[in-house]
């Protein structure tokens, strides 16, 4: 089984940072792209970043500048440095990954939880 946990969200002020974490662990063999996606009430899940195994990053417009997408490959990691929050980043966080389990089967898409995040005073 493969699981991705994450850590970091709460409650901050507009203007403040947070950083996520997310965590896989399990029977992996290889994780090739990792991401971030958020859930607004009533949204639809929307993507936030994301990084390739290579370290190749992709922003959405509304975070690029503000986010910053990172991964330790050594850990199965990845991170998401959230600065300048404002209250429209208020959301639930899921982090997601796709993950080869053995050398001799397909990938796969993980989801996270989720954690919320919410900006305000």
């Amino acid at each position: 089984q493969v699981q991705l946990v994450e850590s970091g969200g709460g409650l901050v002020q507009p203007g403040g940072s947070l950083r996520l974490s997310c965590a896989a662990s399990g029977s992996i063999f290889n994780i090739y792209t990792m991401g971030w996606y958020r859930q607004a009430p009533g949204k639809q899940r929307e993507l936030v970043a994301t990084i390739t195994g290579g370290g190749s990053t992709n922003y959405a417009d509304s975070v690029k500048g503000r986010f910053v997408i990172s991964r330790d490959n050594a850990k199965n990691t990845e991170y998401l440095q959230m600065n300048s929050l404002k209250p429209e980043d208020t959301a639930v966080y899921y982090c997601n990954a796709v993950i080869r389990r053995a050398y001799n089967t397909n990938s796969a898409q993980y989801w996270g939880q989720g954690t919320q995040v919410t900006v305000s005073s």
